[in-house]
């Protein structure tokens, strides 16, 4: 394990300044104040008594919104209303935990505010946030989950915009899984030992949640999932998860990716994946840098599989976590094999691969009917750093075929070579781009009997992929490339 105690760690990102601190508080059968009888208010009120409050509304007059809000009892089970059909007093702050005015003034808002104050109830003046100890966010409701976002004032209608994005994540059965985990909390905890048994049961349980309606038989599924588990994982084995980080852009990443990140107690991640990617990732999680670059010094993959298998057996959830997708070029398969022969239970979570992500940021299909029938992805380099001895130059050198080369930036003068000896056309369109999705991405676009020069200019230092195909021919290059045949 010496390798181990080599690798260096990332340091966690702390907790960034916060504008506000959000809270959520608990107002059932709680006295809650709501001064005014606007539509505003109206809105206020009746998201109070959602939560269980009992509302008393302070207003002489109510407008017709408002007034069928209190009418329909049914509509708030938990919560209640009491109109009292005169104005605010400084006498109605007492027993209240919260206060809401609709002030139509600069001095009754302050004068509701001080009130508020010296009655020491939280207090909300709506639209006017110099008057306001707290403020309401825009809300997901999918209760008991519940999630708040809030711009601390400055842009509602991004938060209006977030929460119309977090709605299409989250699904309406998410409503119907929450309660059955609230009701079967404590059955699991008597059933299943704190750390490994509970966080595989808890995330299988969030597995099912985004696939499915809750069933009726849901619940007991879910009890006898647990009596299994207490048996078939004792304490103390863990569970490796292989991870694909995709080419760089942590929003490429996919929701169940990130659930892993955020379940790992330690991360291996490869030199490629991005930080942004790694912030993603649970602020506890140990991550370690097990990174293999070609022409760099690296860890050996004998080196990666025992620390797999160490942390394994010491009961930890590790994510070994790779660029692009692991089941291509990812060595996957020897990790795989390592893991199940000494009986570490390991699954794989695909990620977006290299050449798929270069076809989205070029804009262009690898399989565009009017230049090619079939797609391959083949590796540009063996373990000697040369191009494989094995490969069918006859077959790549197919016009109708797209390839897309991985690892073949140190030997793409080569590839052109043996492609253009093989029959394909030395103005064939080629195109390289280096470090994919990323801040510094750059493109290439030319013929194939220029791509070894090409590739000496774009330089070494980061890693390329090199399409070759007709698909290529014609591309849109960004504004910031001159003509056919340049680089930015």
């Amino acid at each position: 394990m010496d390798v181990l105690q080599q690798q260096r760690n990332k340091t966690p990102i702390r907790m960034a300044p916060l504008a506000k601190l959000p809270v959520f508080w608990a107002l059932e059968g709680r006295q809650v104040i709501v001064a005014g009888g606007s539509d505003a208010a109206a809105w206020k009120a009746e998201l109070l008594a959602a939560c269980g409050a009992q509302v008393h509304v302070h207003a002489p007059d109510l407008t017709e919104t408002f007034a069928r809000l209190i009418a329909r009892k049914s509509d708030h089970p938990k919560g209640s209303f009491i109109h009292h059909e005169k104005p605010w007093t400084e006498a109605c702050f007492t027993g209240a935990v919260l206060a809401i005015g609709d002030c139509e003034t600069e001095a009754e808002a302050a004068s509701f505010y001080d009130c508020a104050r010296r009655a020491g109830v939280p207090v909300n003046v709506i639209d006017k946030p110099a008057f306001c100890q707290f403020q309401f966010g825009s809300i997901v409701n999918r209760s008991p989950v519940v999630v708040s976002i809030s711009t601390d004032g400055a842009a509602p209608i991004l938060a209006q915009a977030i929460r119309r994005r977090i709605e299409t994540l989250l699904p309406a059965s998410l409503k119907g899984w929450a309660e059955i985990a609230q009701r079967l909390r404590e059955r699991i905890n008597e059933r299943l030992e704190p750390g490994p048994q509970r966080r595989v049961f808890w995330e299988r349980f969030v597995d099912r949640v985004f696939r499915s309606e809750p069933a009726p038989q849901a619940e007991s599924g879910l009890i006898r999932d647990a009596e299994r588990l207490a048996v078939d994982l004792p304490p103390g084995k863990g569970h490796v998860t292989l991870v694909g980080a995709g080419p760089g852009d942590a929003e490429l990443l996919t929701l169940k990716a990130v659930r892993a990140l955020q379940a790992a107690d330690i991360i291996l991640f490869d030199d490629l994946v991005s930080d942004e990617v790694l912030e993603l990732s649970r602020r506890e999680a140990k991550r370690l840098l097990v990174g293999k670059r070609g022409g760099r010094e690296s860890c050996r993959q004998e080196d990666i599989n025992e620390m797999m298998l160490t942390l394994a057996n010491a009961g930890k959830r590790v994510v070994r976590l790779k660029s692009g997708d692991p089941m291509i070029f990812g060595r996957a398969g020897e990790e795989i094999a390592c893991l199940q022969n000494a009986g570490i239970s390991v699954d794989v979570v695909p990620g977006i691969t290299a050449a798929s992500a270069m076809a989205s940021q070029l804009g262009v299909s690898l399989t565009h009917r009017d230049h090619a029938q079939s797609v391959r992805f083949v590796t540009g380099h063996s373990r000697k750093g040369t191009l494989p001895d094995n490969l069918d130059w006859a077959g790549l050198a197919d016009p109708h075929t797209t390839t897309v080369y991985y690892m073949a930036g140190r030997t793409a003068g080569a590839l052109s070579g043996k492609l253009i000896a093989a029959g394909l056309s030395p103005d064939t369109p080629a195109t390289i781009v280096q470090s994919l999705t990323r801040h510094d991405e750059r493109r290439w676009s030319g013929s194939l009997s220029t791509l070894g020069k090409a590739m000496s200019e774009v330089g070494f230092d980061q890693p390329v992929l090199v399409g070759v195909g007709g698909v290529f021919h014609g591309q849109i290059i960004s504004a910031d490339f001159h003509t056919t045949g340049s680089y930015s």
